[in-house]
């Protein structure tokens, strides 16, 4: 009798070990859905006259720099994208950036 109890015991044990794996995973599943499917686009700190990306700091308390939303960036230069926020829209996960110039 005592290895059917020690048996069902180290079942238990590898049941609920499993649980909690399994719960991590679709916990970070769902984090990442979440964070891929925001509807706001990606955005730089940028110079407007120049197109020169800046640091954020720049974007920031009265600095020399603007938000610069959607595109991509090319030998230190933001390009694709827009300083009008609601000119650039954004898909979720495998989603496909588009923009309009400005």
């Amino acid at each position: 009798m005592d290895d059917s109890s020690t048996g069902s015991s180290t079942t238990r044990r590898r049941m609920r070990s499993g649980g909690v794996a399994l719960g991590g995973m679709g916990l970070l599943a769902a984090a990442l859905v979440a964070c891929g499917s925001s509807s706001e686009p990606d955005k730089r700190c940028a110079d407007r006259a120049t197109l020169e990306k800046l640091n954020t700091k720049e974007c920031k308390s009265g600095g020399r720099g603007a938000y610069y939303y959607g595109g991509s960036v090319s030998n230190n230069r933001v390009k694709g994208g827009s300083f009008d926020k609601s000119a650039v829209t954004r898909g979720g996960i495998g989603g496909h950036s588009s923009s309009s110039g400005g």
